[in-house]
């Protein structure tokens, strides 16, 4: 059956270029020029998907989307812009948007964002895709992983490649459909937010802007700062305090991603909580290609004073840490193997950032901290916890685990091998890092 899609835009070069993609794909293309008419189409054409520009004349695509969402609930549409900030795109997936792009348009993205679209329509139809029943597939023609002739409006990609995954590879992952998230930067206290978008296989996890083109891989050369928190820039490109979204990362498998915040991830409650429920309420999807695990095999170690971290050969990712604090937190230990999400998310993920008060006028000075809140840390002084109770009885060496994980994710390949911490943060972690991308990674590159 000829799958629908409703295109609303005024720009009459992008119309024709989107209609002119989706139909040699086999699509049945309905175009519209502003909000009025789109309205009126959807209501007699019922479309399956409706592509749908912020910017409109008139009435404006959030106020589209807010009625047609009314006509019909469960309708797809997937919103488009070019001039589109963090909060326009958040409140287009707040308002029920299947998900969100921007211009100019990929056309690989653009069709991989429609797929995952009509996947979405088979679940909520009830359609059965269970092994060895029939599925209705989408149109979709072969294509080189970079086409040659790429319609005006568009910019071009890479597309991946199927292999089945060894032994000692797993399978790409990114989610099922777009996210978003409110919050506050730890250290910047400015208002911000996560707006989470699907990538296709072999693209990385990539943090930006709406603002502006620019994009930093989470990857560990892109490293500017371990002061308190660990922070990318590449360009324009800045994404701080991103140690605890890329351990839910870790943990969940999540291998292509785009991450597009103001700067600095939001701390929310102080853990990573938020983050799984977050990854969880999107779904995982499993993608062609695999990612090849990063196996240690010899001891690798950096140490300076009483600190020191060290890695040696393990079948599995694991951490044993070592913490040693005045009073009231003391001295504390624990052993965490990263078996899968659920461990991760019962036993590390509700571990809370903590400060002391000591260290407040210090942070104060560096301008960090601005967004600590007596709800979103833990706040310590000579002799009790200030502000909260504990989820943990040690919550604090949890929450150096939780940190460190995220660190460990800066190759974008899950870890083997077994950590052994000693009063150790983000800057030791990043130079071990950096020893096993030399000794290992670029000895077999």
């Amino acid at each position: 059956m000829e799958k629908s899609v409703l295109v609303v835009d005024d720009e009459e070069r992008v119309v024709q270029a989107i209609a002119g993609v989706l139909e040699d794909e086999g699509f049945r293309v309905t175009t519209a020029r502003n909000g009025e008419e789109a309205i009126d189409l959807f209501q007699k054409r019922e479309p399956d998907i409706t592509l749908l520009d912020i910017w409109l004349p008139g009435m404006d695509g959030i106020e589209v989307l807010k009625k047609i969402r009314g006509i019909s609930p469960e309708c797809l549409v997937i919103m488009i812009s070019g001039h589109a900030t963090i909060s326009t795109a958040m409140a287009a997936v707040k308002f029920g948007a299947f998900d969100f792009i921007e211009k100019p348009l990929s056309l690989d993205f653009l069709l991989l964002t429609i797929r995952r679209a009509l996947d979405r329509q088979k679940e909520l139809s009830g359609t059965p895709t269970a092994e060895g029943m029939e599925v209705l597939e989408v149109p979709v023609k072969e294509r080189a992983p970079f086409s040659k002739e790429v319609p005006e409006g568009f910019t071009d990609t890479p597309s991946g490649s199927s292999r089945e995954a060894p032994a000692h590879h797993r399978l790409q992952r990114t989610l099922k459909r777009s996210m978003v998230l409110y919050g506050t930067g730890l250290h910047s206290g400015m208002k911000t937010g996560l707006l989470l978008q699907p990538l296709p296989p072999n693209s990385g996890i990539l943090f930006g802007s709406i603002s502006y083109e620019d994009v930093v891989p989470a990857h560990l050369d892109y490293v500017q700062s371990t002061d308190f928190a660990t922070a990318l820039r590449k360009g324009r490109a800045t994404a701080m305090t991103i140690e605890h979204l890329m351990a839910v990362f870790h943990a969940y498998g999540i291998t292509n991603l785009m991450v597009k915040m103001i700067e600095e991830t939001p701390i929310m409650d102080g853990s990573a909580l938020e983050f799984c429920k977050m990854i969880e309420e999107a779904g995982v999807e499993e993608q062609e290609g695999s990612v090849e695990a990063l196996i240690i095999r010899q001891r690798m170690e950096v140490s300076k004073g009483n600190k020191s971290l060290v890695i040696e050969p393990s079948n599995h990712f694991s951490i044993q840490y070592f913490l040693d604090y005045p009073f009231p937190v003391g001295k504390q230990a624990f052993h965490f193997v990263l078996k899968d999400e659920k461990t991760f998310k019962e036993e590390i993920a509700p571990a809370r950032t903590f400060g002391f008060l000591k260290d407040v006028e210090m942070l104060e000075r560096m301008g960090l901290g601005e967004g600590g809140r007596l709800h979103n840390f833990i706040l310590v002084d000579d002799e009790k916890i200030v502000n909260t109770e504990l989820r943990f009885r040690d919550e604090f060496v949890r929450h150096k685990i939780l940190d460190l994980i995220g660190d460990f994710y800066l190759l974008n390949r899950p870890v083997r091998g077994k950590v052994t911490a000693h009063l150790t943060g983000h800057t030791d972690n990043i130079a071990l890092m950096k020893k096993i991308q030399e000794e290992v990674v670029n000895t077999v590159q």
